[in-house]
């Protein structure tokens, strides 16, 4: 199947797949492509792989990809992107779960990938912002894109945002087996692999709201691996 496929990670999101798939569904439609949800579980204890394969059963638009255990949401989203490419599709989004994206913006960047290869839903352009997080955690997210964006040498200002569209000579041009980053530094290595691989990349603002149901699954381990990665991500990359 051609069109664009929206890649929707999940480990514990019961209280949000129903919800999120619900309203993903009619954005994709007005783009007026073909269109699918892939749900990439990592096995779920909350039943979130159930609930899923319910929604598959009542939704042709929808597919699920059930994993046998919580590897991260960058190996989450490889298995995703692969499934979509082996799939035929055109453009390739990710998402999170749990309405930190607001799934209207989905036509945005779908219309945005007309003239880019990717589209990155940023935070840090203009007209684009956060809500509802504390000091510290804007400090954090804003410091490691910057952190990023100075080491790595490139104009990207929200390295590590996780609303994105690729249009599939990206994803098929970038060694998705070498990807080794998680969390933060698996938005930024993707991000960094497109711009040094020659593609156009183009921010286009979002805004980011804290989800409101269930736990976030940032940990200061996934941080920390970012920070570090990165300069090891510039010697391997170039």
């Amino acid at each position: 199947m051609a069109g664009v496929w929206l890649i929707l990670p999940t480990y514990d999101e019961a209280e949000n797949i129903e919800r999120i798939v619900g309203a993903a569904l009619p954005q994709l439609a007005t783009t007026g492509l073909e269109h699918r949800i892939l749900v990439v579980d990592d096995g779920s204890p909350d039943g979130t792989g159930e609930i899923a394969d319910r929604l598959a059963v009542a939704h042709d638009e929808v597919e699920v990809l059930h994993r046998t255990s919580k590897e991260g949401i960058g190996p989450a989203y490889i298995a995703g992107f692969r499934r979509a490419l082996d799939a035929g599709a055109d453009l390739v989004m990710e998402m999170d779960s749990d309405f930190s994206h607001d799934p209207a913006d989905i036509p945005r960047l779908v219309a945005a990938a007309e003239d880019a290869d990717l589209v990155l839903g940023s935070r840090y352009v203009e007209g684009g912002g956060v809500t509802d997080w504390g000091l510290a955690r804007r400090l954090i997210s804003r410091g490691g894109s910057l952190y990023a964006r100075l080491l790595l040498g490139v104009p990207v200002r929200d390295l590590t945002g996780g609303f994105k569209c690729f249009r599939r000579a990206v994803l098929e041009t970038l060694d998705l087996s070498s990807v080794g980053t998680d969390g933060y530094g698996f938005q930024i290595e993707v991000t960094y692999r497109t711009l040094k691989a020659g593609f156009r990349v183009r921010e286009i603002p979002i805004l980011f709201r804290d989800r409101r149901v269930g736990a976030s699954k940032m940990s200061a381990r996934i941080a920390i691996e970012a920070f570090w990665k990165v300069p090891l991500l510039r010697r391997r990359v170039g």
